[in-house]
């Protein structure tokens, strides 16, 4: 197990966006089962059970924080109810992703959330321009976006999603501190 101190942590109105923990692994396993998150996410399995969990925090325990950083979205009375994670592949710009739990649907946590990782991105990560995508049967991840500054690149690209083990056109959005 890595080691690596992942000591970033954002405060919202609603929320606490913090480093994963060991210790979260059931509450992962039991948001993320639902098949209505998972197919909406690229890199998310279903079915996806504790050992996928497990192994999520595992990765993002051992990531390069200069790189990557993923949190979980922490509400004061309901405990862990979604995620965040900003990650940069190999030759590309650093990419946003979120997803919240069935239950807190419709209910702005994502847009809070998306909204504080963006300040702490440009304040204290030193970003200035990230992407993300949503796919195209997904609009209200769309709103999200365009609700966080997020501008539409006119760009569809196919992106492979786990869960749904094929491809989806997804579409591409650039944000500018």
């Amino acid at each position: 197990m890595c080691l690596i101190e992942q000591t970033s942590r954002i405060e919202t109105r609603r929320l606490t966006l913090r480093a994963p923990a060991l210790g979260d692994a059931p509450r992962l396993a039991a948001l993320m089962a639902d098949y209505d998150i998972a197919r909406m996410t690229s890199r998310v399995p279903h079915p996806y059970d504790l050992s996928h969990a497990a192994g999520f925090i595992e990765k993002a325990q051992c990531s390069d924080p200069r790189l990557d950083q993923n949190f979980l979205l922490e509400h004061e009375d309901d405990g862990v109810i979604g995620g965040l994670g900003l990650s940069t592949p190999p030759g590309q710009p650093p990419e946003v992703g979120y997803w919240v739990g069935r239950d807190w649907w419709g209910r702005g946590f994502a847009s809070e959330a998306l909204q504080g990782a963006l300040v702490w991105a440009s304040r204290d990560w030193k970003k200035r321009y990230l992407v993300a995508g949503h796919f195209t049967d997904n609009p209200a991840s769309g709103a999200v976006l365009c609700r966080a500054g997020f501008l539409y690149t006119g760009e569809v690209q196919a992106r492979h999603s786990i869960a749904r083990g094929e491809e989806a056109p997804t579409r591409m959005m650039v944000w500018v501190a």
